[in-house]
């Protein structure tokens, strides 16, 4: 007799009731072993989250409902936290919670219906730090113009850190690179990512080589393998860190949770690398940039105050006094060759004459004529020597007088004193108010150089 009613009404009529206990067992195995896996679909509602970790809930449609249980172990594994009202899909199995005689299934695995669990966590986490204000631009930091060390946290086999490593050796000289090695994917990887942004900021305490900027970050990948830089805890390491952060994570197209709170967004390693090498490379350029201009310049002063030079060299000013003091040691040459033929000339016809009359004369007389000749002709050559020498002692005195004279009539001496000479743009000299005019360039020619002017007022002295 198969049947279980009708089996029912033979069996013995002293058979021992089932207590509640026993029943809620018996129950709950049969079920667990009839619905050991199951696929229910519903809208979540009276969500908690009990400080134990576990989950708990009831799944329902519009004409049903169900207790629903997840517990620590199985909601670790889930990317999101469910809210009332997201229609989602539930795997688990039936049971029932003994001590109650509740009908509920035990949650495995949860995922929304209509989009995925990942970019439920993603937007989740974001709204979170977002009202919190950690994406805020006045916390964002400045990188350093130029920084000599900076902190790579990245997998030191993956693409990312030979891609910056290579940007910067080609790019920069005075950079050095310091790797914080961590695991970029997998369970436990954002934890390590962060240690890896604290164990930084840690290095910077104790170091006299402080890293300047760090780049955090990995090569592309899917949006399960960059998951750990949506991880809370690597947002808030970023946040916390002393040190400014460029978030370099995947490629162009890929965000991620830490690109929002990093001071600097990058969208490839390759592209942080560059951002960090900018200014060295923008500072190289521009001072080649300004010593060819530099350069330049340089050369157009020089040639156009050699130009100067040379117009002054043909003006009137400086070529006049040379040659009219040329012409003065030429008159006085000439002066003083006339005066020694004339000496000369005379002290011959003296002696011609001298001469004469000792020929005239008697022996004795004639010698003592001589003798006294020759005494009035010493007196005379003394005196001669004497007015030789005071005639070329005032001739010199003269010449000194006329070269003293001439000395301070030289613009030079002028300009020495104080004055100066002032030139129009042709280079004629300005020596009246009516040779020039208001906003006419002038040039002051000084002792020591030329001074640019520009006439903005006319004073006349009447």
């Amino acid at each position: 007799m198969k049947n279980p009613i009708l089996q029912s009404l033979f069996e013995e009529t002293d058979r021992r009731p089932l207590t509640v206990s026993e029943l809620n067992d018996q129950t709950k195995a049969e079920l667990e072993r009839r619905f050991s896996s199951v696929w229910v679909e519903g809208e979540i509602s009276n969500f908690f989250s009990a400080s134990s970790g576990h989950w708990y809930f009831t799944l329902k449609d519009a004409d049903a409902q169900i207790k629903a249980a997840c517990y620590s172990r199985s909601n670790a594994r889930i990317r999101f936290k469910p809210t009332n009202g997201l229609h989602v899909a539930v795997r688990g199995k039936l049971t029932i919670y003994k001590p109650r005689g509740e009908f509920q299934i035990l949650v495995e695995s949860l995922d929304p219906v209509g989009e995925g669990a990942l970019k439920v966590a993603f937007d989740q986490i974001k709204a979170k730090l977002e009202s919190e204000g950690l994406f805020a631009i006045e916390l964002k930091r400045k990188l350093p113009l130029l920084p000599r060390r900076v902190g790579v946290v990245t997998s030191p086999n993956g693409a990312a850190f030979h891609d910056v490593l290579n940007v910067l050796s080609r790019r920069t000289r005075t950079v050095h690179i310091t790797l914080i090695p961590t695991r970029v994917q997998g369970e436990g990887a954002g934890e390590e990512i962060a240690t890896a942004i604290e164990l930084a900021n840690r290095f910077n305490k104790k170091s006299h080589e402080r890293i300047d900027v760090l780049i955090v970050g990995r090569g592309g990948g899917s949006t399960e393998d960059l998951w750990a830089f949506n991880e809370e805890r690597v947002a808030r390491a970023i946040r916390a860190s002393e040190i400014p952060v460029i978030s370099a994570v995947g490629h162009e197209t890929d965000f991620t949770i830490a690109d929002f709170v990093s001071d600097l967004r990058a969208p490839t390693p390759s592209a942080a690398a560059e951002i960090v090498a900018e200014s060295e490379e923008g500072i190289r350029i521009n001072v080649a940039q300004y010593s060819r201009d530099l350069y330049r310049l340089a050369e157009f002063v020089v040639l156009r105050l050699r130009a100067d030079v040379r117009s002054l060299e043909t003006s009137y000013v400086f070529s006049e006094i040379p040659n009219r003091i040329r012409d003065q040691r030429m008159t006085l040459d000439s002066i003083l060759r006339e005066l020694e033929e004339s000496i000369f000339v005379r002290i011959e016809s003296l002696m011609e004459k001298l001469e004469e009359f000792s020929s005239r004369m008697s022996p004795m007389k004639l010698a003592a004529n001589v003798s006294a000749g020759r005494r009035r002709l010493t007196n005379l050559e003394n005196g001669n020597t004497t007015a030789i020498s005071n005639k070329m002692f005032s001739a010199r005195e003269k010449l000194k007088l006329s070269a003293a004279s001439l000395a301070a009539l030289s613009p030079l001496n002028v300009l020495a004193r104080g004055y100066s000479i002032v030139l129009d743009d042709e280079g004629k000299v300005v020596s009246a108010v009516d040779d020039i005019s208001v906003d006419d360039e002038v040039h002051i020619r000084v002792t020591d150089g030329k001074i640019n002017a520009r006439v903005t007022k006319k004073i006349s002295a009447s």
